[in-house]
């Protein structure tokens, strides 16, 4: 089964109500996941987390034309944004041309904004709907980055996103893991191929520093959550890191 969030408190595996098509899967003796979660139908909020440069994109719409293939009814949306509300914010929080400054604690506010407008008006109703969800980070993401990156605190930035998200609880999160230095040579070699792309956002634009403090902070979170958190490899080819995935989906 592929236990993947969860609509209400965390979920044990067995409780998540599948969304998909086809059957088999469900929970051994020792109450780990097995089998395909294709295999019973389920309510699935799938986080796709990691640094910059780590292939989030290219991932959530892989996996997006997998899951369809297989019968399941497939949202994809990202943080911050998903709403209008959340896509007003993005790019005030992203955009270096937006022309207003900001401190840490107002972007951490900001961030929590987008995601409570984004719960509100996209992840509920789309669970409603018994609809799968993909989404291009959540609370990992602003532990890392505003918690540990910005130096506002791991576990303060955690209690926060606790509060704002109530219980919406990701029962599975894929982070995918990449050396900051590795990531930011992708980003400068796509920036060469293709000159009309955007400049680099505002988190993009930090130095390694940062970037391998954040990296640090998901490997932390890796840690503090074994059994929610899969740790992929995201240095090898898109064609591998989906391969990956699915041998934890499935």
């Amino acid at each position: 089964m592929f236990a993947v969030g969860g609509f209400g408190t965390a979920h044990s595996v067995g409780e998540i109500a599948d969304r998909c098509e086809g059957g088999g899967g469900g929970i051994d003796a020792a109450g780990e996941a097995r089998g395909n979660f294709l295999e019973e139908p389920a309510v699935a909020v799938g986080i796709l987390e990691g640094g910059e440069g780590a292939g989030k994109s290219t991932l959530i719409a892989n996996l997006r034309n997998e899951l369809i293939a297989r019968g399941c009814d497939v949202i994809v949306t990202r943080e911050p944004g998903g709403s209008k509300l959340g896509d007003h914010i993005r790019n005030c929080l992203l955009n270096p041309e937006f022309g207003i400054s900001f401190g840490s604690q107002a972007e951490l506010l900001l961030f929590l904004a987008s995601r409570a407008q984004h719960i509100e008006e996209v992840i509920r109703p789309a669970l409603a709907k018994e609809k799968v969800v993909l989404c291009d980070r959540f609370n990992d993401s602003t532990v890392a980055y505003q918690g540990v990156g910005r130096g506002l605190g791991f576990e303060y930035v955690q209690q926060l996103c606790d509060l704002v998200s109530d219980d919406i609880v990701p029962d599975l999160t894929f982070f995918l893991d990449i050396d900051p230095v590795l990531g930011q040579s992708r980003i400068e070699r796509q920036k060469e191929k293709d000159t009309t792309s955007r400049p680099l956002d505002r988190l993009e634009a930090e130095k390694l520093e940062f970037h391998r403090k954040v990296h640090s902070a998901f490997h932390q979170l890796a840690r503090n959550h074994p059994k929610r958190i899969h740790v992929i490899d995201a240095s090898r080819s898109e064609e591998d890191v989906l391969k990956q995935v699915l041998k934890v989906i499935y």
